[in-house]
């Protein structure tokens, strides 16, 4: 296994393993395509806070990690390296791919001469997470997300629509099963 640094020689051979992330993520081959081609990720890997690393089995494209340089926080100027895309095929997978690549990851991070490196990861991808932590990886924030507009009428009080509450629904039925139960006609005394 060998892990080299993205540069115009391997820029081919990267998008084409971006583009079966993003396949097996959900999008079609055909928007992947275009994302790929359209000179974006070729320009993002040319930018200086940019940098990422392909790792081969063989002479095989096995996986990638894209770093970029930040901070911790915008009000902590701590440098960090984060870690925004870890993927390895899912044919090589649980071979080292991803140890490798964040081997890389670590020595760039120390060259940068930053003290730590930061991962987005998925609250909902167990293996991910555990991957991660058995790595040393520390949970520190939960990310939401957003669209502007939606923010906006949430703050404005948009009228929602009324939906009964199950905890109403549910009193109810207490309520009816507590009930003494009435028989149908009037009891004759005998």
């Amino acid at each position: 296994m060998s892990v080299q640094r993205v540069d115009d020689d391997l820029h081919a051979q990267f998008i084409e393993l971006w583009i079966t992330h993003r396949i097996e993520g959900g999008t079609t081959p055909e928007a992947a395509q275009r994302l790929a081609l359209d000179g974006t990720l070729r320009n993002a890997l040319q930018r200086m806070d940019i940098c990422a690393f392909l790792a081969f089995v063989d002479t095989t494209p096995a996986g990638y990690v894209v770093l970029s340089d930040s901070t911790r926080s915008l009000l902590v100027d701590t440098p960090c390296v984060s870690i925004d895309m870890l993927y390895v095929h899912p044919d090589l997978r649980r071979q080292g791919v991803g140890r490798a690549l964040l081997t890389s990851a670590g020595r760039y991070a120390d060259r940068q001469g930053c003290e730590h490196l930061a991962s987005a990861v998925p609250a909902g991808d167990r293996d991910a997470n555990r991957f991660f932590a058995r790595l040393g990886f520390a949970p520190e924030t939960v990310r939401r997300v957003a669209s502007a507009p939606a923010l906006l009428r949430k703050l404005a009080g948009e009228a929602k629509p009324q939906r009964v509450s199950l905890d109403l629904l549910q009193r109810r039925r207490d309520l009816r099963a507590r009930a003494p139960r009435r028989t149908s006609g009037p009891k004759i005394a005998g």
